[in-house]
């Protein structure tokens, strides 16, 4: 993460941050499930293979493909050489979080198919060479490279390069608790205020990329 600059950092925790709300917002939803811990549902899915529990593993696995699905969407949407590409991964993701809050006001379950694949595009926001650079919806990867560094200052190497991955995870944990309280006061309306936040980060991207131009 020492290449990206301190803004790109920033838009990277508010990104974990609306991942964590979202998440959280999606796991009491579905009691107990995840629009965007894809390695968590894995597990469930393998508990209810193993347990011929075949509602978890269809919830899981349906999950799993829909958040595949959106990565690939976000990606699509977003080729490397477009100087906007970031804004176009943002509105996408703002659309699908939009209509995930419309059907929760339906009382549909498919609301949290469309967070599933909102939660999959967001990734898209930090591609680079033709992979995903830093994964904003899930912090394993992050945990293991704050360890990393914290074990390489030890050492006598930098002694702050473990600071973005924590930040990244607080981030995160913060929406989380967001999200949770959120979801307890206003239900399934609380996934609008993941859309309008999307949305203005987007707006805020492109008037930066505008100015830029």
């Amino acid at each position: 993460m020492r290449r990206y600059s301190r803004p790109a950092l920033l838009l990277a925790a508010l990104l974990a941050a609306l991942a964590g709300y979202i998440d959280a917002v999606g796991f009491l939803q579905l009691g107990g499930f995840f629009v965007s811990f894809m390695s968590g549902n894995s597990t469930r899915l393998g508990v209810g293979a193993a347990l011929g529990d075949l509602a978890i593993v269809a919830t899981a696995g349906g999950l799993i493909g829909l958040f595949v699905v959106g990565v690939i969407g976000g990606v699509l949407a977003a080729p490397e050489w477009w100087r906007w590409r970031r804004v176009s991964v943002l509105t996408l993701v703002t659309a699908l979080l939009a209509m995930a809050a419309w059907l929760a006001g339906q009382g549909s379950p498919a609301s949290a198919a469309f967070a599933a694949l909102a939660m999959g595009a967001l990734n898209a926001v930090f591609q680079r060479d033709g992979d995903i650079a830093i994964g904003v919806t899930y912090m394993t990867g992050a945990l293991v490279r704050m360890g990393q560094r914290i074990a390489v200052a030890l050492r006598g190497g930098p002694v702050w390069d473990f600071a973005p991955f924590l930040m990244l995870w607080l981030s995160l944990t913060t929406g989380a608790v967001l999200g949770a309280l959120s979801y307890g006061r206003i239900g399934g309306a609380a996934l609008w205020v993941g859309a309008a936040a999307a949305a203005t980060v987007a707006t805020l991207l492109a008037a930066r990329d505008g100015r830029a131009s």
